[in-house]
């Protein structure tokens, strides 16, 4: 299961880490998600929800 907002759909991202000597490799930014209990269309589920959707009141909490 991918790692990605089932509101918003926000994943991944790629980035460089840069050290004190300015050696670059790569990393991975991860989003803040949350696993939810959620109400959607009747029925109560659980599902992966970034902060700023909850913050936002985009889910409605079960």
């Amino acid at each position: 299961m991918p790692r990605v907002c089932e509101i918003c759909g926000k994943g991944a991202q790629k980035g460089h880490k840069v050290s004190h000597s300015h050696k670059v490799s790569n990393r991975r930014f991860e989003p803040n998600l949350q696993r939810v209990k959620v109400r959607q269309s009747g029925k109560v589920r659980r599902i992966l929800v970034c902060t700023k959707c909850i913050k936002a009141g985009k889910v409605e909490r079960a």
